[in-house]
């Protein structure tokens, strides 16, 4: 992919390679995509394919073993202030109350507390009832939301999420990708998810990456699905959304 002034952050040729007694372990062969300001994508495959490693590479969380990440111009070698990342298992402090979870990151970067954007984003999520509540108190749906709210109170200009509703009844995660895709629709950052589900893909992925594993070699992608429909409210009803889902399926079993 040609470089452009738009690009958000830019993959270009990265692999990750580890070291481990038995040798070497291939988790990504060179790969190469950018994802421009306001767009969201999706990393779809099976297990073991460098789907969360990609992501970790784009965090600035792990470094490639070869070619470059860039954020915004500027190559990426460590997690950068406008970069948020929300992981499958939540993350929260136990002993922290929720209001106290979701300023986290603003106390550690020494930033304001004082105005509305965190009580906000609070009530967007449906949280204003547990501002006191403590992550044990509360659903797993309700911990996601919190650790959500957590990414964009620093308002990010890319947020990645990693597996996040993995662990979630249907009902709850269907509702959680709604909620992610409304949150995008008022702020348009660029967005990058990782997910075994092709219904989820969908839903949130604008452009699609497949992703299978190659033997010896790592990772990579194989197939990349245009989405323009995803994150609109009405989608997931669509003929379009069904046909898509279908898509990107077969897609997958073509390089299983």
């Amino acid at each position: 992919m040609a470089d452009s002034f738009h690009d958000l952050i830019d993959c270009r040729d990265v692999s990750k390679t580890y070291i481990s007694g038995n040798g070497p372990v291939y988790a990504l062969g060179p790969t190469t995509f950018s994802v421009e300001s306001g767009e969201t994508i999706a990393l779809v495959g099976p297990s073991g394919c460098g789907k969360t490693t990609l992501l970790l590479l784009m965090s600035g969380l792990e470094k490639p073993s070869n070619g470059s990440v860039r954020f915004r111009s500027q190559e990426l070698t460590a997690p950068h202030r406008e970069i948020g990342l929300v992981l499958q298992h939540y993350g929260l402090f136990p002993w922290k109350s929720v209001k106290e979870n979701v300023q986290l990151g603003l106390r550690i970067r020494r930033e304001s507390l004082h105005g509305n954007r965190v009580e906000e984003l609070l009530s967007e999520l449906e949280l204003s009832d547990k501002v006191e509540f403590y992550p044990q108190q509360l659903s797993g749906g309700q911990r996601q939301r919190v650790a959500l709210a957590r990414a964009l109170a620093l308002n990010p200009k890319l947020l990645l999420l990693d597996e996040p509703f993995a662990a979630l009844d249907t009902l709850t995660r269907e509702r959680l990708q709604d909620l992610v895709a409304e949150m995008w629709r008022k702020r348009r950052f660029g967005m990058a998810l990782v997910t075994h589900n092709i219904q989820e893909a969908v839903r949130l992925g604008r452009r699609i990456l497949v992703m299978r594993v190659e033997p010896g070699h790592g990772g990579q992608v194989v197939a990349e699905v245009d989405n323009p429909s995803a994150c609109e409210a009405a989608y997931r009803g669509s003929d379009e959304f069904h046909r898509k889902t279908l898509m990107v399926r077969e897609r997958l079993e073509l390089w299983a």
